[in-house]
């Protein structure tokens, strides 16, 4: 019986239910088999109890429930931090503004208002202009304070490039050289340095030859030359510039093969000179020889002479001239709708 009850002990501390099974037998065995008195088995009931209590006691059988306990409110103080973290308010962020950039400033201002912001601007350009007509301007640059519900716009007129940063100055595209090209390779060299094609005002530098508009110089963009260009190489190319390019026309079959001294003083085609002198053309007389243009005299009289075979709306001189056309058809130098002399039908 004492080893039964040592062994409850032992069992006890390693494993609460082998002791407990344990002190069951010990305590059969103590009412069943020795013929011991009803209170000494009595006793030994309630050893057994006690061996068992100091033996899970001794293993630490009986910190379970303790430390189930304590993880439990672990768990319950950590469940009630983290619900009272993730029910807490977390301060709110104001929204972030609208971006403007690239709208008309009125229409950017409109918006802004409209989202309940306090709108001001200024010129984004160094020269801090004074911003009137607000239709007129483009928001290069925005500044907002979303806290204070304020925003800021800098803009620069519709047609100005906006400048590097805030305050800079604008950066104008700077003309390029073109003299000599031709007009294909003068509208690349155009397009690259940031100037538009489209406002390039073209014009000729012969009298006898027309304008062409810039669809005819771009379809026969390796026959037209540009011989004077307007403004010169480096000069800053503003919204106010106005970019000309005087141009000539020949081709391989062409005689004359060059630009002029000068524009609207000569004649690529020497017969269409009203004072070219076709009796001593060939013999070296006063006229040209027709080996390239030719300057009007100084001294003519403006009467009607004949300048033989001429083309409708090529420049002439001097008013008053008569000349006919491959097709027969009779032509008189006057003041086109230009102002200028231009050959038309008499």
């Amino acid at each position: 019986m004492l080893g039964a009850l040592a062994l409850v002990a032992l069992l006890g501390a390693f494993s609460f239910a082998l002791g407990f099974l344990a002190m069951i037998a010990a305590m059969v065995a103590a009412w069943m088999l020795p013929p011991w008195r009803w209170f000494t088995r009595l006793g030994a009931t309630f050893g057994a109890f006690v061996l068992l209590t100091v033996g899970a006691g001794l293993g630490g059988q009986l910190d379970n429930s303790g430390t189930g306990k304590a993880d439990a409110k672990a768990q319950d103080e950590g469940g009630a931090g983290a619900k009272d973290i993730a029910s807490s308010p977390t301060p709110s962020q104001p929204p972030k503004a609208a971006d403007y950039t690239g709208n008309p400033l009125y229409e950017a201002e409109k918006l802004a208002r409209s989202a309940g912001y306090t709108t001001g601007h200024h010129d984004a350009a160094e020269e801090d202009r004074t911003i009137i007509t607000r239709s007129g301007w483009t928001v290069c640059f925005q500044k907002a304070d979303t806290t204070a519900k304020t925003i800021d716009f800098a803009a620069v007129k519709t047609a100005e490039p906006c400048p590097e940063q805030d305050g800079d100055p604008l950066p104008w595209p700077k003309m390029p050289d073109v003299v000599g090209a031709t007009y294909n390779t003068a509208a690349e060299d155009l397009k690259r340095a940031g100037i538009d094609v489209d406002r390039v005002t073209l014009d000729d530098v012969y009298l006898d030859i027309g304008t062409p508009t810039a669809e005819e110089a771009a379809q026969d963009g390796d026959e037209w030359r540009v011989c004077f260009q307007s403004p010169v190489q480096g000069a800053k190319v503003t919204s106010t510039t106005t970019v000309r390019l005087d141009l000539g026309k020949w081709t391989d079959a062409d005689r004359v093969q060059r630009c002029p001294s000068e524009k609207d003083m000569t004649y690529k085609i020497p017969a269409d000179d009203p004072d070219y002198d076709r009796d001593n053309s060939t013999t070296g007389g006063g006229g040209s020889t027709g080996d390239g243009p030719s300057s009007p005299s100084d001294d003519s009289t403006g009467g009607r002479s004949s300048a033989g075979t001429v083309h409708p709306g090529s420049f002439c001189s001097p008013a008053g001239a008569a000349g006919v056309t491959e097709a027969g058809t009779p032509m008189i130098c006057g003041p086109g709708s230009d102002g200028r002399n231009r050959w038309r039908s008499s």
